[in-house]
């Protein structure tokens, strides 16, 4: 490798060995490279494609086996096979790095030898590659390209491709570097801090992965797990190995079970107090990509300003499936939406390599990043304080959106990610959550909304009372009417609450039977037929032109006409999760519904008096709601410097529960 000065800003890497499955993130050798090349290092197109629609042409589909990676940063290119790096992990994301940080060129440094060609490409924000270099390789070579940034202004990537000769091809090591200056200086400069709740399994993995890789430790100061849980970090049985492995690094803080905000605020604190330029929040059952770490803070040194960079979330069952490349805030609804129609959600590299995917080259700038791999200058920290002390949910989103007000960018940084538990077959508006989701969506809504009223929020409020009274889920409606009436109350007691509100939550889940789940069908009376019941392929959703008409009716039939007396004793169906959607289940009296994780069934059962009085109460809530928008907001946006300051959490941090809250005038 050439010795010319710089700094490395990204490693080319393979996975771990035994960990193959997510393979496509790394290497690039199905059937779209496809070429059988021995001597002949040129690429060829089909110059009848359309630009945005060419691709390389040639025969003979090749694989990628897991006995050709000799190491984390060395592979095998078997004789005459074509392998590219234009992946996830490996291909380097030039046009965020032209966009956010002091860097104006980087040089690709590529150690090789063998025999036949190494091949650098770039592509355009419309994902169209464009072949700028090939270099033959014969016997031991190390290869420097220059490769300057400033064509990248709305996108594209770099990267390299291999075709080995007649004989094998090997990458002994790759990387990315610059000679620009980064704004902060090299060093220990980051605390990485873990929340985590009864997952102490998680956590000690997760240590032991940064253990094994000391290069993505080179910038960390301090391995902070923040423990709210009862089941202990420090009481695993491996705990007392990771301590001798990583030293002092490692630092473990228990406190009370003061939910992700409270965590992750704890550790957010720990960083400023330590005096780290980062704090990097994990959450915790996640299996962590360790170079991300390391490329993270990279692009956060080179930053022009301080910037918050986040890490993409992969599906920890299914790896190469992404959950999202970014996500925005409507402001008009305040809702998490995908930042542009073309975005895919839960895209597979499986399926869909980087070149085949043309969206992906167009940069995607975003509002806010998931604190399960999120990035945070202490600098920023300095200014605009901590969480919002909302215990779960719209932490991470109103943080970037009050970071933005003051200047600050967040940034989802590509090639930076990690394996976290899906929520994909979850539905938490239905669970203890639904209080959060409803409370948290309104106080973000109170202090970042620039509309009168709140834009659509209070409309979408009403609709969803409706979607779950006659879908009669009627905890899930309690739950919202108790947040309703907390947002009521003000700011004053949130601190107090982040203690409190989950045993409260809990408390009424225990009062409403289609709350309880129970894990065997055959605890349940079996499905009868009744007259209430509704034969047939489920409906779809109602048309919207027709929604309000469809609504109403439903609304007044729930309320007016009472249930089949039968349905009281035996369901009328059994509907799968997927079926469980309020247009389908506003047509039973009765009916079991699997839940989202496949673990259990509950029982639903309509209760017109119920419907009624409490469409009632959260109607009167809200219009008071509305009536009270201006000042509440002024309210909550005057409170928010001093319930997200480092002192005000501190003390949350230690102090003891007060007595319950008053009501709000």
């Amino acid at each position: 490798m050439s010795a010319s000065a710089g700094c490395e800003l990204q490693r080319v890497i393979f996975p771990p060995q035994g960990e193959f499955d997510a393979m496509e993130l790394y290497v690039d050798a199905g059937s779209a490279l496809g070429l059988h090349l021995v001597e002949d290092d040129s690429l060829y197109r089909n110059p009848k494609l359309p630009e945005n629609k060419m691709h390389m042409v040639g025969s003979s589909p090749v694989e990628a086996h897991h006995e050709d990676f000799l190491s984390r940063t060395s592979m095998m290119v078997r004789p005459g096979q074509h392998v590219s790096f234009a992946t996830y992990f490996n291909a380097f994301p030039a046009s965020y790095w032209r966009r956010w940080t002091t860097v104006s060129s980087v040089q690709l440094k590529v150690m090789a030898e063998g025999t036949g060609s190494l091949i650098v490409f770039r592509s355009n924000a419309r994902g169209v590659p464009q072949r700028l270099e090939s270099i033959r390789v014969d016997g031991r070579q190390d290869i420097e390209l220059e490769l300057p940034l400033d064509m990248f202004g709305d996108g594209g990537w770099y990267w390299f491709e291999m075709v080995a000769g007649q004989s094998e091809l090997h990458l002994l090591g790759a990387s990315w570097h610059t000679r620009d200056s980064a704004v902060t200086a090299p060093g220990e400069v980051a605390t990485i801090q873990i929340t985590t709740m009864n997952k102490p399994d998680f956590c000690i993995a997760n240590a032991k992965i940064l253990a094994a890789n000391p290069y993505a430790l080179a910038s960390v100061k301090e391995i902070l797990i923040v423990d709210q849980g009862t089941n202990r970090v420090q009481e695993h049985p491996d705990f007392e190995e990771v301590r001798a492995l990583l030293g002092d690094r490692l630092r473990v803080v228990e406190q009370d079970n003061l939910g992700g905000s409270g965590g992750f605020s704890r550790g957010m604190a720990e960083g400023v107090n330590n005096g780290s330029e980062f704090v990097l929040l994990l959450d915790d059952d996640v299996v962590v990509e360790p170079d991300s770490i390391e490329r993270i803070i990279s692009f956060a040194r080179f930053s022009r300003k301080p910037t918050i960079v986040g890490g993409h979330m992969f599906d920890l069952y299914s790896r190469t499936t992404l959950h999202t490349f970014g996500e925005v805030v409507d402001p008009y609804r305040l809702a998490w939406v995908s930042p542009d129609t073309d975005v895919e959600y839960r895209h597979d590299f499986r399926q869909r390599n980087l070149r085949q995917t043309p969206w992906m080259h167009r940069r995607v700038d975003v509002d806010f990043n998931g604190w399960w791999m999120c990035l945070i200058p202490t600098a920023i920290i300095r200014e605009i304080g901590l969480s919002l002390p909302v215990f779960i949910k719209w932490d991470d989103a109103e943080y970037s959106l009050r970071a933005k007000e003051a200047g600050f960018a967040t940034v989802s940084l590509p090639g930076a990610a990690l394996w976290h538990v899906s929520w994909i077959d979850k539905d938490d508006s239905l669970g203890w959550q639904a209080y959060f989701h409803e409370r948290n969506r309104l106080i973000a809504a109170l202090i970042h909304s620039p509309f009168p009223k709140g834009g659509r929020v209070l409309r979408e409020s009403f609709q969803n009372n409706v979607k779950h009274l006659i879908s009669m889920q009627y905890f899930a409606q309690e739950a919202r009417i108790m947040a309703l009436r907390d947002v009521l109350r003000g700011p004053d007691e949130l601190h107090n609450e982040l203690r409190l509100k989950l045993g409260e939550v809990n408390k009424l889940r225990a009062q409403h039977p289609e709350a309880q789940i129970r894990t065997d069908v055959d605890d349940f009376p079996a499905v009868g037929l009744t007259r209430g019941g509704r034969g047939g392929a489920a409906p779809g959703m109602p048309a919207k032109k027709d929604l309000a008409k469809w609504a109403a009716k439903t609304v007044l039939r729930q309320v007016f006409r009472r249930p089949d007396p039968q349905s009281l004793e035996r369901p009328q169906a059994h509907l799968a999760h997927r079926e469980n959607k309020w247009w389908t289940l506003s047509r039973y009296d009765s009916v079991l519904v699997s839940n989202a994780e496949g673990t259990g069934i509950s029982w639903h059962r309509r209760n017109p008096d119920l419907l009624k009085n409490k469409m009632m109460e959260a109607s009167q809530l809200q219009a008071q709601l509305f009536r009270q928008w201006e000042s509440l907001s002024a309210e909550y946006r005057r409170a928010l410097p001093d319930i997200t300051s480092i002192e005000t959490w501190r003390s949350t941090f230690s102090s003891p529960v007060k007595a319950s809250p008053k009501e709000h005038n």
